[in-house]
């Protein structure tokens, strides 16, 4: 049907006049008027007289009833395609169903549909009036102060107001109209939506860092288990091999014991013997009255008993002392081991080598940075130095040009043979003015070596350590996710201390302070990994 066509009809004739909806199953009666065919059934059930329910005209015999197919098919044709359905504009002038509101009028205030839109459309005088797409509450965009059209925006106050705003409240200020505002804030909108893109990119780049960064610790997990095994599976064995080791070697002292004990027991039986004939011999003689028998007997007797003194002898077991050997033998396996571990540990943290230079902006007066801030010695002579607020001025320390704030890292320095140093990492808020407290409370993670070969640990409670040997390039590997400082002896393929469970919130910068000798200076060395 042609918006033409159904322009023929008023709303009213599509709607029943008995249940004042769009008509369902329209019928015509012998008067001409329509009503929906359930309607008028239940119209003329109720009633004695078949009477029609708009003219009254009374029908003695009940009419039969014919479908209207002209008004089936517009009312069909308008309560599917007019009828206003949840979330849509319905039409402010329809009575009983509202149709779907096509147009709202700024002017009038009111939303219409098709037909009643009609007016605006054709009528000079209603031509002028404002027509936009329908919405609903037309009375917000009326200012509640002077009932006038909100056609104006005020920058100022960031509020929509009236023509008549401008004169009173507004009078002075940033007034513009609502297309204008309308364009400026939806740049501005623009602008935001692009900022939250950046900012979701931003997080979902993060998410996929914060993944990788678990498949990461995964593998560095599974390796670490892999390792832990194979080193726990030998230290097992080991273990298991001593121990039958130990059982074996008692059980063949306790064999060579019992042996050496029958070898005595044989002895003394066979003396036994002897001396047991030799009694009876004794004995019978004993008896004899014959002075001569006695006599010539007494010559012709054995050989005199045997005189082997057994009070010193003592068969004591000497297995004092296999258990010890045992436990010495395990210790210097598992120094092995631990040795192997650390090793491997090491070659492992070198992967995180990154390249660090000394900042000589930081470097204290007496320091003097050279060979592409790779080394660092002390000065008799303070320097004429600016003395900004990054510079050392009390202790004679300096920090690198890099700075950390997320993964790994590590560098090894040549201490050389030469006692007085310092090194390790330090967050970027530290003080560096007068006196230092060096300390991880304080924002220094750091180890030294003194005098007499006196190694420390400077933690709030300094700990001293105690080295195997005295290290020439100490290795610095950090963690910063898990809160890890960690030195090594390079060449020593040995550890030295560790920081554990520190919670970093600032930029690490690596940390170093030479000793007084003018000959010897921290060398910053290239990181060639074990083999």
């Amino acid at each position: 049907m042609s918006a033409a066509a159904s322009c023929l009809l008023t709303e009213d004739q599509f709607l029943c006049s008995i249940c004042l909806d769009v008509f369902t199953d329209p019928v015509a009666i012998p008067c001409g008027h329509n009503f929906c065919k359930t309607c008028i059934t239940e119209h003329w059930d109720k009633n004695v007289q078949c009477q029609c329910p708009s003219c009254n005209k009374v029908f003695y015999t009940r009419p039969e009833l014919q479908v209207n197919t002209f008004i089936s098919e517009m009312a069909a044709h308008s309560s599917e395609q007019q009828v206003s359905k949840p979330g849509e504009v319905p039409c402010d002038v329809c009575t009983g169903t509202k149709l779907k509101a096509l147009k709202s009028c700024l002017v009038c205030l009111v939303s219409y549909c098709e037909f009643h839109l009609e007016p605006h459309l054709t009528m000079s005088g209603l031509k002028r009036h404002q027509l936009i797409d329908p919405v609903e509450n037309l009375e917000s965009r009326m200012c509640s102060k002077h009932d006038k059209l909100l056609e104006l925006f005020c920058k100022n106050d960031q509020t929509c107001v009236c023509m008549l705003c401008t004169i009173s409240d507004h009078k002075t200020h940033d007034v513009v109209p609502l297309k204008e505002g309308y364009e400026g804030k939806k740049a501005e909108l623009g602008e935001t939506v692009a900022e939250i893109q950046q900012m979701i990119q931003k997080r979902r780049e993060k998410i996929e860092e914060i993944k990788h960064s678990v498949e990461l610790s995964k593998e560095d997990a599974d390796r670490e288990t892999a390792d832990g095994v194979q080193v726990f599976t030998a230290l097992k064995e080991s273990v298991e091999r001593s121990q039958a080791e130990l059982i074996d070697t008692i059980k063949e002292k306790q064999r060579k014991t019992e042996k050496q004990a029958e070898g005595f027991i044989k002895e003394l039986e066979q003396e036994i013997s002897e001396l047991k004939k030799r009694s009876t011999e004794v004995e019978q003689l004993l008896q004899s009255e014959d002075h001569l028998h006695f006599l010539q007997s007494l010559l012709s007797l054995n050989a005199a008993p045997p005189t082997k003194d057994w009070t010193e002898l003592n068969v004591r077991p000497f297995h004092e002392g296999t258990v010890r050997r045992a436990l010495r033998q395990l210790e210097k396996t598992l120094n092995e081991e631990m040795k192997k571990a650390l090793k491997t540990e090491l070659k492992r943290v070198q992967q995180s080598a990154v390249d660090v230079t000394l900042d000589p902006y930081t470097a204290h007066p007496n320091l003097n940075v050279t060979h592409h801030g790779k080394r660092v010695r002390h000065l008799d002579q303070r320097k004429n130095v600016l003395n900004n607020p990054e510079r050392f001025d009390k202790y004679a320390y300096v920090l690198a040009s890099q700075s950390f704030s997320s993964g790994r890292f590590y560098y090894e320095v040549s201490v050389g043979p030469h006692t007085g140093w310092d090194l390790g990492v330090a967050r970027e808020s530290i003080n560096r003015k007068w006196k230092i407290d060096m300390s991880p409370s304080k924002g220094y993670w750091t180890i030294g070596s003194r005098i007499d070969n006196e190694y420390k640990a400077f933690t709030d409670k300094p700990v001293r350590l105690s080295l195997k040997s005295r290290p020439e390039k100490v290795g610095v590997f950090v963690h910063y996710e898990e809160g890890l400082v960690s030195f090594y002896d390079v060449d020593a393929a040995a550890f030295i201390y560790s920081f554990t469970g520190c919670h970093f919130t600032e930029k690490l910068y690596p940390f170093f302070g030479p000793n007084e000798d003018e000959t010897t200076y921290l060398h910053i060395t290239p990181v060639f990994i074990l083999m």
